[in-house]
């Protein structure tokens, strides 16, 4: 019991540092308050811009904004698979894995390192609302909403699996599923926030595995 506490146990004196220089290392980690505070009030005014601003329904807020919801669920599994478990085939492809989740999968109770960076993750929800806007217009104001807090459900979750023990209700699945992905097979499991993914390609635990 001695030996597992104290391995489990992460100080900043053992902590892995993408950057030496301290400050730049600092903004690689974010507490998980804050992504989950910023996330759903940018939603909310973004959304109300929708409705205030280009008249947007709520039919048309809600039927989107689900869209753009299920629409991250799926470019959190793709992202997971094909990017974070990049196959180490040439140096800077490892180097790419390691800094993005190799980390993570390397020291997994680091709380501070389950969330994109907050400086990162807030300019990309900038951006993409400024891309989404060029592509379907006035509609971005609803989908954006959506698919960033899908972002903020998949973080949610990421932080709950590792930080608080599984519940014992339907959602215990996400922890199992979770743990396997860690500690027994990463080549399965990439969905984090749903199971849904993986049941359709096929990458879903075997039930022997939990």
């Amino acid at each position: 019991m001695g030996s597992s506490s104290k391995a489990q146990k992460i100080t900043d004196d053992n902590r892995v540092k993408i950057f030496n220089n301290p400050v730049l290392d600092m903004l690689t980690k974010t507490h998980i308050a804050f992504p989950l505070t910023i996330f759903p009030i940018f939603s909310g005014v973004v959304l109300y811009l929708g409705a205030a601003r280009y008249g947007l329904g709520i039919g048309e807020l809600f039927g989107i904004f689900l869209f753009g919801f299920l629409l991250f669920t799926l470019v959190e599994y793709l992202v997971h698979r094909n990017i974070f478990h990049l196959a180490p085939t040439t140096e800077f492809r490892e180097k790419i894995a390691y800094n993005f989740h190799g980390i993570h999968h390397e020291q997994p109770k680091d709380k501070k390192r389950l969330a994109m960076p907050i400086v990162v993750s807030t300019i990309l929800a900038f951006a993409f609302l400024g891309i989404f806007y060029l592509i379907v217009g006035k509609y971005s104001f609803a989908f954006t909403p959506g698919f960033v807090m899908g972002y903020a459900t998949y973080i949610g979750v990421h932080y709950s699996v590792h930080a608080f023990k599984a519940p014992k209700n339907f959602l215990k699945v996400l922890w199992v599923n979770h743990a396997i992905h860690h500690f027994k097979d990463d080549t399965v499991a990439y969905g984090v926030s749903s199971p849904l993914w993986d049941v359709i390609f096929g990458t879903l635990p075997p039930k022997k595995a939990a």
